[in-house]
């Protein structure tokens, strides 16, 4: 049994429960991601299936499982247990492969990155020094951030990515040339190049917007906080690191409002996917300064 296969789910009775599936003869640990993937396949909301008893789960999950449209399912495994589950117009991009690629350019050996990785999600920076300048006598590194979710959870997605280098806060910036591409092309691996290229060269106009966000006066920072903390829709964690950063970052300037949530980005307990969303958020915010 490899990794990446679309099988055929072959018993009358697939399902155990919600976290267990059999696939031939075997029987496999459904993971949180695999189980919210195969109840959004059969159309059940996740949060009624696990209040239900292991009898009334396998019930709805055997029932719905013979009105699934594709005779084979395509399953991510990380040993026995199952990580993911998509339909087979599914094309996987692996880590492995994004990192393999990135190798191919031509970094430098001794190249530091910032990096980010669980089961679930994968955030990797790359600044280039030789694009360093300087906003209020702090240098700033741009570059790029490069995320993949290899269990569905977004698509393989490169940005403009500045590094603040006096702390270490990084913030990832969506610019024109961007690039987002969901799992069911390659197409990605093969314009990479060009995609690093276009966007090394927008990255220069970061730095008006890191100006004017110094200009821009900030007389509440905690009600305008709590304001971006529901227009971008944060997380309980999420919301945690902010108030975590906020005393660290504290001051009113929109500058300092974009760091606290690259400064958030560095709270302990966070998952890869909050790291990166807290930094894109960041970038987000200065992008809203005029």
């Amino acid at each position: 049994m490899t990794e990446n296969d679309g099988y055929r789910i072959g018993k009358q009775r697939p399902f155990e429960d919600l976290k267990t599936i059999h696939i031939g003869d075997n029987a496999h640990i459904l993971r949180p991601v695999a189980q919210q993937s195969i109840a959004n396949r059969l159309g059940i909301p996740i949060q009624y299936l696990r209040r239900c008893p292991e009898d009334i789960q396998a019930l709805n999950m055997n029932h719905w499982i013979r009105h699934e449209r594709n005779e084979e399912l395509f399953f991510r495994f990380d040993g026995n247990d199952v990580r993911a589950v998509f339909t087979p117009r599914y094309i996987p991009t692996d880590n492995f492969e994004v990192l393999q690629k990135l190798d191919s350019l031509g970094y430098a050996p001794e190249t530091r990155v910032q990096c980010s990785l669980d089961d679930e999600f994968m955030s990797l920076s790359i600044p280039d020094a030789n694009q360093t300048f300087q906003v209020n006598g702090e240098k700033m590194t741009p570059g790029i951030s490069v995320s993949n979710s290899e269990v569905g959870l977004a698509s393989l997605s490169i940005a403009a990515f500045v590094l603040r280098l006096v702390c270490t806060n990084g913030m990832i910036n969506k610019t024109e040339v961007s690039a987002s591409y969901r799992h069911v092309s390659a197409k990605i691996l093969t314009e990479l190049p060009q995609v690093l290229s276009n966007i090394s060269y927008e990255l220069g106009k970061q730095k008006d917007q890191f100006r004017l966000s110094l200009e821009s006066r900030v007389e509440n920072p905690e009600s305008t906080i709590n304001s971006f903390n529901g227009q971008f829709q944060l997380n309980k964690i999420e919301k945690e690191a902010v108030e975590w950063a906020l005393p660290l970052e504290y001051g009113h300037t929109m500058f300092h409002v974009v760091n606290v949530y690259t400064k958030a980005a560095h709270f302990e307990e966070l998952p890869a996917e909050s790291n990166f969303r807290l930094q894109k958020v960041g970038g987000m915010i200065l992008g809203m300064v005029k």
